[in-house]
Order: C-alpha cells, then structure tokens, then sequence
C-alpha cells in the first residue's frame, strides 16, 4: 500500500511539473504549435515589410498624440473656439487612425502598380497645385489648399510624393543610357532647333530636366521652403540616377540663379522669403538680450523653449511657452516637444527619423529593382530631411519655413501623404522579402 501511495505520489509531482512548463503542454499538443505558427505567419504575411520600420511608424504616432494634446490646450480657452480640451487630440487620434488604414492598404499594393502610376500621379498632382491658385483656399496670403468632395487638401504636397514617384520611374527607364546623355540642354533656346539639342531635350530633358522646373515652378509661389525641398531630393535623386556631374552642377547654377531673379522681382511669396531670411539673420547678428517678451519672434521662443525643457524636460503639459508660440503643434512641434519631454527624448525622436533613412538604405541595397529601390530611397529622404529642416528652424539654423514634423505635427495633408509615402517604402520591402518584383520594374 505504502509503495503504491509512493507511486501516486510521484505521478502527481510529475503532473504538477508538467502543469508549471508550458513548453511541455506546448510540445505534447502538435495541433496547438500548428495553430500559434500559422497566426504568427499570418501576421506576418498581414503586416509584411521592414518589422523595424513598423515599430518607427508606432513610436512617431505614440509621439505624435502626446505633443498634439499637450500643445493645443491652450487652443481651447480661445474666444469663440467652440471646443473642448480634448477636442484636438480626437482629431488626431482620428487622422492617425486614417494613416494606419493607408499605410496597410498601400504597402499590400505591388510596386508595379506604383510604377504605372508615377506618371499620372505626378500630372494630376501638378494640375491640382496650379488650380489651387484660381479656386483654393487662401491660407497666410498664400493659396495653398483645394477643396474636392468636402475634403479640403494642400496639393502641394500630394505633388512631393508624385515627382519621387515620377523620377524614380524616369531614372529606372534611362537606366542603360543615363551616362552617355545630357539632361539640360543649351540656354541659347535658338539652337534647340539643331539634331543635336533636339536630341538632347527629346532623350534628356523631357523625362528628367522639365518635368522638375515644372514642378518646383509651380510650388514656389505658394510655399517656397517646399520648392527648394523638392528640388534638393531632385538633385540627389538624379545624382543616385547616375546622371553626369556636368549636368548636375549646371542644375544647380540654374536654380541659384532663378531663385535670384525671383527674389529681384518679388514674384510669389518673396516678400514673405526675403522678410524670413531677414529676421534669421538679425537673430545671429544682433544683441535680442533686452527686447520685451511680447516682441519675439516664434523662432526665439522655440529657443527658449529648448533651453527650458534642458536633459529631462519640463514634465508633459508643463510647457510654458506654447501659450505664446503661434503654431507649436505645427511648426515648432520639436521645441515643443523638447520643452517637455527633455534633449534626451528628443535625440531618440531624431534617431527616430534618421532611422527611417537608414532602412531604406537597407532596402535599397537588397531591392533587386531599379524603380522600388529609388522609389523608396527617394521618399525615405523626403522625410527625414522635412523632419531635419522643422528641427534646424527651432534652433534658428535655418530660416522658418513652415515644413511640419512628419507623422507628429498637427494637420491633414501631410501626415496622410506621409502616411502614403510610408506605405509604398514598406510595399518594397515586403515584395524584396517574398521576392514577387515584377519584371516590368
């Protein structure tokens, strides 16, 4: 009896033990392994693309909610505002939850798909940017923004995206010729007549020169902080092309020189341009110790904000100087976001951005495509550099520009043209990963 009680005994500890490894249960249930290795598949196959770039996408909107609720307090209390202290942070929660929608939806999209429509894109983007001028509406003296069917969208930067989708297309075709032609023809426009410079603007310029003085021509009049940035990542991007050096630095004296003429002329916003350099310049020359706090400019308080937010900030809804700030969920988002939460949240919020580059370098090298590689290249540069462009106007590195913090700053068009650009990055790491890139890119 004694040795069956031992027996019993032992059978029971065994039990217990097995009860307390989950591995064992795991191991002894095949079916169980089957079902938990097919979900994990299936998310995978759901969520496809780059993991890393998924969790940079979460932590910039996680970000995004925080400095959004925060900084429009203050928007509340206004006179006539008709909202409540949390109205702001649902529209947010609203426009990311959109975001999340078309990023899923465009990176399940194959890149052949993105090919066939860079072109149409780019034209219906362009059309959308000049008409905004004659029926838009007018926002800081400037048309910027179109109303079609009730949504109310800034086209210009519908137009960023659709000019990297339409180089990155025209690049991948010249590919086997890029080195041994020309892109910008003669500025004696009396030769054009001549083989040698119809050859030049049917097999160069055409596809690669005109379409990005189209482009940054009809942006410049109403947002011009937005023409240089398209033309900068135009310049890189002919650059990783393959295009020659010659026609490079001729791109870049002819811009240097329109610029010029447009700020001699007062054509579009120079005025507005020439006021912005101005007061940059003044902040690094002149002696601002003594002037009344009602007197600074957005970009000193920015500053202040920095310097009061120093290693760990100020704590969340502690800021002091967003009640004085004009747009600190928009323009100055980093300041902000700096003042309180600290420097060194905020270099993890640079990191963040700097990130996104370097995964699609990643991308880039393992794409076997010429159109996706420099499609998603093309689009990672447009926003970390739009992100390093807001950061360097807050710390008076560079003249305001009005460029927001991609996927954090309060607003409508760019985070869902983010959004998209975010979407057709990860489209071309998922179809690296499955190896289903069509022929045709």
């Amino acid at each position: 009896m004694a040795e069956q009680q031992d027996i019993n005994y032992d059978d029971y500890v065994k039990r217990h033990h097995n009860e307390q490894m989950p591995a064992d249960d795991v191991a002894m249930r095949p079916d169980l392994m089957a079902r938990e290795s097919g979900f994990t598949e299936g998310v995978k196959r759901l969520f496809g693309g780059d993991k890393v770039l998924w969790v940079i996408v979460v932590a910039l909107m996680v970000i995004s909610l925080l400095v959004v609720y925060s900084s429009t307090a203050k928007m509340a209390y206004m006179p006539n505002s008709g909202s409540s202290t949390t109205a702001f942070l649902r529209k947010q929660l609203f426009m990311l939850a959109a975001c999340v929608v078309i990023i899923f939806v465009v990176h399940r999209i194959n890149s052949d798909v993105f090919r066939r429509l860079a072109k149409p894109v780019f034209w219906i983007s362009l059309g959308l940017t000049l008409a905004a001028y004659f029926v838009g509406v007018k926002t800081n003296d400037a048309a910027r923004w179109i109303n079609i069917m009730g949504f109310q969208f800034q086209p210009s930067e519908m137009l960023k995206v659709g000019t990297i989708m339409y180089l990155a297309r025209a690049l991948a075709d010249k590919q086997s010729v890029v080195r041994n032609i020309r892109i910008v023809p003669s500025l004696k426009f009396w030769t054009w007549r001549t083989p040698k410079q119809r050859r030049i603007i049917k097999e160069g310029a055409m596809p690669l020169f005109f379409p990005i003085i189209l482009s940054c021509a009809i942006i410049i009049p109403a947002h011009t902080s937005s023409a240089l940035l398209v033309g900068a990542l135009s310049l890189v991007m002919l650059y990783i092309g393959r295009v020659k050096w010659a026609d490079l630095f001729r791109i870049v004296g002819l811009a240097v020189a329109g610029f010029a003429l447009l700020m001699l002329l007062g054509l579009g916003r120079s005025e507005t341009a020439e006021g912005r350099l101005s007061t940059w310049w003044k902040l690094w020359t002149e002696n601002r110790t003594e002037v009344m706090a009602k007197d600074l400019t957005d970009t000193e308080r920015s500053m202040i904000a920095i310097h009061n937010g120093g290693i760990m900030g100020r704590g969340a809804g502690q800021s002091a100087v967003r009640v004085e700030m004009t747009h600190p969920e928009s323009d100055y988002a980093f300041a902000f976001f700096v003042e309180e939460y600290g420097i060194v949240l905020s270099m993890i919020l640079i990191a963040l951005y700097v990130w996104v580059f370097f995964r699609a370098i990643e991308i880039f090298d393992k794409c076997p495509k010429k159109f996706p590689s420099m499609l998603s290249l093309g689009l990672a540069m447009m926003i970390t550099s739009q992100a390093l462009l807001h950061i360097m106007v807050t710390v008076n590195i560079f003249p305001e520009t009005g460029q927001t913090l991609p996927m954090i700053s309060r607003g409508g068009s760019s985070l869902l043209f983010t959004a998209v650009s975010l979407g057709m990055i990860l489209s071309v790491s998922r179809q690296t990963e499955e190896g289903t890139h069509s022929d045709e890119a």
